[in-house]
């Protein structure tokens, strides 16, 4: 059974782990800054969730062969590379014509399928970076020994997605509480601008890494 100190210490390399500027710091910044809190906090779940499925597979096993397997680890690497360059080709696209909406339409209010798209970056995000399925298997290891027990398993996964959640769903209200000054149109556009630079950078990174 996990002590109250591995617990803590293991909550501490998460929370670095989290706060460290990436692919999903960028996604839930950006999303925050255009849809407003909610969006950002969905975006921010989302990259929980990702969270949850890379601690689980790492303590199961499943994240050490993707990160063995040159074939697992490249097809991964290639997916995540291309949807970050997708999304900041779409912020640099809306850099270019001044916003993906009109400023009038831009609300607090996000829909249902706003929501779940806010989600579904932050997930797929999280998901798609092998880097992160490294982090887990070089970390669980430490914390769960050679032949876990489902128990300390669960409580390690659920710690990791507390935290992780915590600290995204913290920033993206910060930064939904300055919405009012992203949603000036230059300062919309210089968002996008920098925002899609940022996330081309990370996949092109992304894409450079080795196994």
């Amino acid at each position: 059974m996990v002590t109250a100190g591995q617990v803590i210490a293991f909550a501490a390399v998460i929370q670095l782990g989290a706060m460290s500027p990436g692919p999903d710091f960028a996604v839930v910044v950006r999303q925050a800054a255009v849809t407003g809190r909610r969006g950002g906090m969905a975006a921010a779940l989302g990259v929980a969730g990702g969270v949850f499925v890379w601690a689980a597979a790492a303590a199961l096993g499943v994240a050490a062969l993707l990160a063995a397997s040159a074939t697992a680890f490249t097809i991964t690497k290639i997916a995540g590379a291309a949807y970050l360059l997708y999304l900041g080709a779409r912020s640099l696209q809306a850099a270019y014509r001044g916003s993906e909406a009109p400023l009038e339409t831009m609300t607090e209010t996000v829909t249902g399928g706003g929501i779940l798209d806010g989600f579904r970056r932050g997930l797929l995000c999280n998901l798609l970076n092998p880097k992160a399925a490294a982090f887990f298997v070089a970390l669980m290891p430490q914390f769960l020994g050679n032949h876990p027990a489902t128990a300390d398993t669960l409580v390690l996964s659920a710690i990791a997605v507390l935290v992780t959640a915590i600290w995204f769903v913290v920033l993206a209200n910060v930064v939904g509480s300055l919405r009012a000054f992203f949603t000036r149109r230059r300062v919309r556009r210089a968002l996008d601008a920098g925002s899609g630079a940022v996330l081309i950078g990370l996949g092109v990174r992304l894409a450079a890494t080795s196994s």
